[in-house]
């Protein structure tokens, strides 16, 4: 995250002030249940979840001495996709001007023209490990792609690791301006992920699009996994804002707090600062979220036949 302040602006989204707010919420609740989940199984979120312990490997990889430059981090990040079966045509390395670094883009094709990028600078400062700001992030793309590639898909999607957010989102910005009118277009919405793992999963809401929220909002309920409403306005800037300023729709997924701000572009953001709990779920609700989108989204621009149903 590019970073500016020391101190958030946050807010609780989904948190329910009052007796009354609680007891309507409740009734709400087991409505949404009685309803969302079967319908939930009936648009099927087909997705295949990574083993934890894979998770917490690709996440390690940022300790060890060979990932230290932004260089090697670019070139971990490439052998991640590999290894999670993403190679040959489907992964590229863009070059980026201005950048020394490329941006490294891994595509799941799908079956039409439509498409939904799921983003993640791998850049660092030179403080720390860089591994909550955001090795946390850019190891979960291989896995989320990893996820989604055992089941056909109606959109394409494409996993980038972002070079350079820390100078100025130079790597997100390069990669919007130099897209066709086209391919905007095609671009139906961003997931951005930026350090994980500090606590349970939040969403930038004031900056997301609100029918992007409202999904991940009803799925986490069915999962009964944690999501919050955090707001990082006065903190910093991250590479959806590249897409947003296209008018493309999209969400931050993170896991900053007033508590945890401070260990960011600091010798204190090391591996050891992320709890897997966390960053398991947090994983586990991003993979659902995607092979949800992927049902949902958008389905006048997603030219596909309806998939048929099947377990996870």
């Amino acid at each position: 995250m590019q970073k500016r302040l020391q101190l958030a602006t946050t807010t609780n989204h989904f948190k329910r002030t009052s007796a009354k707010q609680r007891l309507l919420a409740l009734l709400c609740f087991g409505l949404l249940l009685a309803w969302f989940i079967p319908s939930l199984k009936s648009q099927s979120v087909q997705f295949n979840p990574v083993t934890r312990s894979t998770i917490e490997n690709r996440l390690q990889r940022t300790a060890n001495k060979k990932a230290k430059s932004n260089q090697e981090r670019q070139a971990s990040l490439r052998e991640l996709f590999v290894e999670a079966g993403c190679q040959n045509d489907r992964l590229i390395e863009q070059p980026v001007k201005k950048s020394r670094v490329p941006n490294v883009i891994c595509t799941l094709p799908g079956t039409g023209d439509a498409t939904i990028v799921v983003g993640a600078h791998f850049d660092k400062v030179s403080n720390g490990d860089g591994a909550i700001d955001n090795w946390s992030g850019a190891s979960l793309l291989p896995s989320l792609y990893q996820s989604l590639s055992a089941q056909p898909r109606r959109f394409t999607f494409l996993f980038i690791g972002f070079t350079d957010e820390e100078k100025g989102l130079v790597g997100s910005k390069f990669f919007v301006e130099q897209l066709t009118s086209q391919q905007k277009t095609d671009i139906q919405a961003m997931v951005n992920l930026d350090s994980l793992g500090l606590s349970e999963t939040k969403v930038w809401v004031s900056r997301a699009d609100k029918k992007l929220v409202d999904l991940v909002d009803k799925l986490a309920i069915a999962m009964h996994l944690p999501l919050q409403g955090m707001n990082v306005e006065e903190v910093g800037d991250t590479d959806s804002h590249s897409f947003v300023a296209k008018k493309i729709p999209s969400i931050d997924f993170h896991s900053i707090t007033q508590q945890t701000l401070p260990l960011l572009h600091t010798s204190r953001d090391d591996v050891s600062a992320i709890k897997l709990d966390e960053y398991y779920a947090t994983y586990r609700l991003l993979a659902a979220y995607l092979a949800f989108l992927d049902t949902t989204w958008n389905m006048d621009s997603a030219k596909a036949p309806p998939l048929e149903a099947a377990s996870q």
